[in-house]
C-alpha cells in the first residue's frame, strides 16, 4: 500500500535517507552507539540498583548517558530528516555532557567517588564518549 508521500513524489525519500544514514561509516556509527548503549545501560543499571547511595551523582549521570546513547542509536536507525536533526542535537548535547563531566571530574574529583561513563572524558571507555559525538555530528552534517 503506498504511503502519503507518493503523491508528492517523495515515496522513497525516507527509505533512501535511512539507507544513507546507516550505510558505510554510518553503519559503524550505529554499531558503536549500540555498544555504548549496552555498556552504559548495564553499568548504570547495576550501579543504581546495588550502590546508588555510594555515588548518586555519578550513577545518575551514567544512567543519563545511557538514555542519550539509546536515543541517538534509535534516531540513526530510524532515519529521515527529523530523526537526523534530533540525533545531531543529541550528539551536541552528548559532547557538552562529556566535556562538562570530564572537566568536573578533573577539577572536583571528590564529587565523584566512582566513575561515570563520561568521567575523565570517557577514559574508562577508551575515550570513545568524546570521539563518538564529534564523529556523529560530522557524519550527520554531511547527510
Amino acid at each position: 500500500m503506498p504511503d502519503a508521500d507518493t503523491t508528492t513524489g517523495r515515496a522513497g525519500a525516507t527509505a533512501t535517507g535511512r539507507r544513507r544514514l546507516v550505510s558505510g561509516p554510518g553503519l559503524l556509527l550505529v554499531w558503536l552507539y549500540g555498544v555504548m548503549v549496552v555498556g552504559a545501560v548495564s553499568r548504570s543499571a547495576y550501579q543504581i540498583s546495588t550502590e546508588f547511595d555510594r555515588a548518586p551523582l555519578a550513577y545518575g549521570l551514567s544512567g543519563a548517558a545511557a538514555l542519550v546513547y539509546a536515543f541517538i542509536t534509535y534516531s540513526l536507525v530510524r532515519g529521515g530528516e527529523r530523526a537526523r536533526r534530533a540525533a545531531l542535537l543529541c550528539c551536541a548535547a552528548e559532547l557538552a555532557g562529556v566535556l562538562i563531566v570530564g572537566t568536573w571530574t578533573l577539577v572536583r574529583p571528590e564529587a565523584f567517588p566512582d566513575a561515570t561513563v563520561w568521567s575523565d572524558f570517557g577514559m574508562g571507555y577508551l575515550f570513545i564518549p568524546v570521539i563518538l559525538p564529534i564523529t556523529g555530528m560530522l557524519w550527520l552534517r554531511r547527510r
